[in-house]
């Protein structure tokens, strides 16, 4: 692609609009799919959320204002709807997504993040995914960081994980290396967003599930000078970065977990 996305300054808007996300709160109607079936929670407000067992749902189409919902059970969530599309050239229109620590004063029940780096000996993580063929989209893992223990506003460091990639789209920055980390190979890009520095790890072909241990990929970011020990691991998030449509895309397990 010959100019890259704008690729998050979601986390900039999200901050202007945190206000209104508190005033209005999560807005979530519990739909029975039939009896006996397991409770299906669905989101469509725009900066809606759910607790999901020891994580937290959220539907964050903080660059849209086309309808997208999401279907939340209890091991992850499905895209039921997804409007409208955004140039490739830029920001993707949303983040549906699930994850464990803090997110904007939100924090996952009974979690020990943030937690400083050298304190962490393992954060193991596992995801399953489904994908489409109709859309414009990345899977993606979010990974924050922070030198210090911060639960709101924006992160320092962003580390991404692209499991797959469907369209025209890159991630912030451009391309510095490759790297063989957690298993597997994976191109290596690097950028600033505007609000903080980005780290995105590129596999060259999708993965439909992937079980890693989340400080690898850490570690390797403070071994390009991106981090240090001394700082704060503040989330782990996955889920999907639509650009355009996306309904039926689904994370059908996650769990994550800072040992």
């Amino acid at each position: 692609m010959s100019s890259r996305p704008l690729h998050r300054p979601r986390t900039g808007l999200r901050a202007a609009v945190t206000a209104i996300v508190v005033a209005i709160g999560s807005v979530a109607a519990l739909v029975l799919t039939s009896p006996g079936a397991q409770a299906q929670t669905e989101i469509c407000e725009k900066f809606g959320t759910t607790t999901v067992g020891n994580y937290i749902a959220q539907n964050n189409a903080w660059g849209t204002d086309q309808p997208q919902c999401i279907s939340v059970t209890g091991s992850g969530f499905t895209v039921t709807q997804a409007e409208g599309s955004v140039p490739t050239s830029g920001a993707p229109k949303s983040y549906p997504s699930v994850f464990l620590g803090c997110h904007y004063t939100n924090c996952s029940p009974g979690t020990n993040l943030p937690q400083q780096v050298s304190a962490i000996g393992s954060a193991p993580t596992d995801i399953s995914y489904t994908y489409v063929d109709n859309a414009v989209y990345n899977a993606s893992y979010d990974i924050w960081l922070d030198p210090t223990p911060k639960t709101d506003g924006v992160n320092q460091l962003e580390i991404m994980i692209w499991l797959n990639r469907v369209g025209p789209i890159q991630p912030i920055g451009s391309q510095t290396g490759t790297a063989d980390v957690g298993g597997q190979q994976w191109e290596v890009w690097t950028g600033n967003n505007g609000s903080n520095e980005v780290i995105s790890f590129v596999a060259p072909s999708a993965l439909s599930s992937y079980s890693f241990d989340v400080m690898n990929f850490v570690d390797e970011a403070i071994a390009r000078g991106m981090a240090t020990q001394d700082w704060y691991l503040t989330s782990i998030q996955a889920g999907f970065e639509p650009w355009e449509n996306g309904a039926g895309l689904a994370v059908n397990s996650f769990s994550a977990s800072v040992n």
